[in-house]
């Protein structure tokens, strides 16, 4: 699954966006979708409407994800309480795969109706109404990387799972239960927010929060040490196209007053830098110098500032690192 409970702070910052016009979220083919029905009689009267209203690949791919994260909602009661695998008996390899395929089903249309469900769900939901719009699209499974704890975490897990769809003769990277929304510790429930920027994802943000379990995309070895070990980026951070240059590693060997140099492109001296310490108060960066086209700066690293440290823009967070102690 793709959604952890966290208690830290950082988490929950992670989703604090201030309420922007509508339009500044949404595109064309959003809005469009946003005035469907909330629900309809079956998957194939919402392929139908798709089909009728999209005519490019790309539109019917992107109403497809926007009706799910807008009428979807992710059931974190079934996340937390899980059902058991269903088991059933075989005699042939074409029994195997029909009884799978019936089960697969059962989900598809629980997860339609039910308007809810966990990562499973929302992916095959996805894959059906993709082929019903004549479109192909896989399942990947895979690792997640959401949280302050996963920075240098050890092994990669199979605990998530997301889509590609092929466009215009390209595989292009969907997570639509990323899409609809986030959990919010201090409310202790699901708050339904759209996320546009897991639709046709840049790869390079992608896979730095997601790892498939087959360690390759489309014939592309992917680093697993630089998933496990790379900084935590966030949703901002992709929205805004910050790239961070340095450091490159998201574990920062640090002792008392050492100076850490950071790089972050596409941020500029309009932006309010800081971080938190351990008392969650901000520390403002300064002297900040810009660098192709972007920003470059210094902290001094302190016992206040924690085993992590976050920098934010303004009120989003951007990146965080993990702080160990330098080895002697």
């Amino acid at each position: 699954m793709s959604i952890k409970k966290f208690n830290t702070y950082f988490f929950i910052v992670n989703f604090i966006v201030l309420n922007a016009a509508f339009g500044q979220k949404h595109n064309a083919v959003d809005q469009a979708v946003f005035k469907y029905p909330k629900s309809f009689n079956s998957t194939e009267k919402l392929a139908e409407r798709i089909q009728k209203d999209f005519g490019s690949e790309y539109d019917k791919a992107r109403a497809i994800y926007s009706w799910i994260a807008f009428n979807i909602k992710y059931d974190y009661a079934l996340y937390l309480k899980p059902q058991k695998s269903q088991g059933f008996i075989y005699s042939t390899e074409a029994e195997k795969q029909r009884k799978i395929q019936d089960l697969k089903n059962k989900l598809i249309q629980k997860t339609f109706k039910s308007q809810k469900g966990v990562c499973e769900g929302f992916t095959a939901l996805y894959q059906h109404l993709a082929e019903l719009t004549g479109l192909k699209s896989e399942i990947i499974t895979g690792d997640s990387k959401i949280g302050l704890a996963d920075i240098g975490r050890k092994n990669t897990f199979s605990n998530h799972a997301w889509n590609i769809v092929l466009i215009d003769k390209k595989w292009r990277l969907v997570d639509a239960t990323w899409a609809q929304g986030y959990y919010d510790n201090s409310k202790g429930r699901m708050v339904t927010e759209f996320t546009p920027i897991y639709f046709d994802t840049e790869p390079d943000y992608f896979f730095a929060k997601h790892f498939p379990d087959s360690g390759s995309f489309f014939g592309n070895i992917l680093n697993k040490s630089d998933f496990l070990n790379g900084p935590l980026i966030y949703n901002k951070t992709i929205e805004e196209d910050y790239k961070i240059k340095s450091p490159e590693s998201g574990i920062i060997e640090a002792n008392n007053g050492d100076k850490i140099s950071f790089e972050i492109k596409n941020v500029s001296k309009s932006n309010q830098l800081f971080y938190l310490n351990e008392k969650n108060q901000p520390v403002y960066v300064q002297n900040t110098k810009e660098k192709r086209g972007g920003l470059e700066f210094e902290i001094a690293y302190d016992k206040s500032i924690g085993k992590y440290i976050t920098i934010f823009a303004d009120t989003n967070s951007i990146v965080s690192f993990k702080i160990i102690p330098k080895s002697k």
